[in-house]
């Protein structure tokens, strides 16, 4: 039987742009290999599932505010992983009431 690893929380600092447009994540993963990073994001939260040879880094958390998934950017440099999302309109998908 395999030995599970030690799980480690990642680093995480998020900031939403002073346009209030977008929101940033900085996650601090040193010695993960791009390739096995996993990183799934919902319009409300993220969730980060990254090797390394000695433990795993994990991290999951919510968004302050909604977000638009598929507009999500990410890049990976000397142990930072940096993504980018732009914020929903949050009356995207609301319901026009017609006044009588």
């Amino acid at each position: 039987m395999a030995k599970e690893k030690l799980k480690m929380a990642a680093d995480v600092c998020s900031y939403v742009d002073e346009k209030k447009s977008q929101i940033h994540l900085e996650i601090c993963i040193p010695g993960v290999k791009k390739q096995a990073i996993h990183l799934k994001v919902r319009d409300d939260s993220f969730s980060l599932f990254a090797p390394r040879e000695d433990f795993d880094y994990v991290a999951a958390a919510a968004f302050c505010c909604p977000v638009k998934p598929k507009s999500a950017k990410a890049s990976y440099k000397d142990g930072m992983l940096k993504v980018n999302l732009k914020l929903k309109d949050p009356m995207e998908g609301a319901h026009a009431v017609a006044i009588h």
